[in-house]
């Protein structure tokens, strides 16, 4: 065996070893993106639970306001069916602003609903009812908390694989960026929904 051919294989091997070291931290990078939407499904659900409860609250004392209760109802509907199509498509740009387009309608949805509700005294003083408002509150906090996380995961991911040398094998194995969750609410509506009671 020459000089040239020893030189040439230990450089396909060091290629070879470069790609795959690079392969396998883009893959760890995508776990990461995968985990922090669970974290964010997992708020998801959580706020998606609340809702019926609350609804069932309001619903003795808001007895004329059926079309805001059934309102809040068919928008959790449309949301908990986003979140499954988000959760098995993850990667889909798709799917995530089907995702955050419906859980902006819930979240406006229960906004009109806590505006409701802010004109019936005995309902604000119900201890079931401010329970759940301020179990809401928290988990739109998490939620933020969460959908920050994911963005974060996402940013880190999509520098790797737009990055020179690592793209060439992002670019072999499929791998393209990935979408950041975005608000899809204009700037007076951004600030996160107040529930007092």
């Amino acid at each position: 065996m020459s000089s040239a051919n020893g030189v040439g294989l230990i450089l396909l091997v060091v290629a070879l070893a470069w790609a795959i070291g690079v392969h396998n931290r883009l893959q760890q990078l995508r776990n990461r993106i995968a985990n922090a939407f669970a974290q964010i499904d997992v708020q998801l659900k959580r706020r998606h639970d609340l809702v019926p409860n609350l609804v069932e609250v309001a619903r003795g004392y808001l007895a004329h306001e059926a079309a805001t209760l059934e309102a809040v109802i068919r928008a959790r509907g449309q949301a908990q069916s986003a979140a499954a199509t988000a959760r098995s498509q993850p990667n889909s740009t798709a799917s995530l602003g089907a995702l955050a387009v419906a859980e902006q309608a819930l979240g406006g949805s229960l906004g009109r609903l806590m505006a409701v509700a802010e004109s019936y005294p005995e309902l604000k003083a119900d201890a079931t009812m401010q329970s759940l408002s301020e179990e809401l509150t928290s988990t739109e906090n998490r939620l933020g908390f969460a959908r920050q996380a994911y963005n974060d995961q996402v940013l880190q991911f999509n520098d790797a694989v737009t990055q020179f040398p690592a793209l060439i094998v992002a670019r072999l194995m499929a791998m393209l960026p990935a979408p950041m969750l975005e608000a899809t609410r204009g700037e007076e509506e951004r600030a996160a929904p107040q529930v007092r009671f």
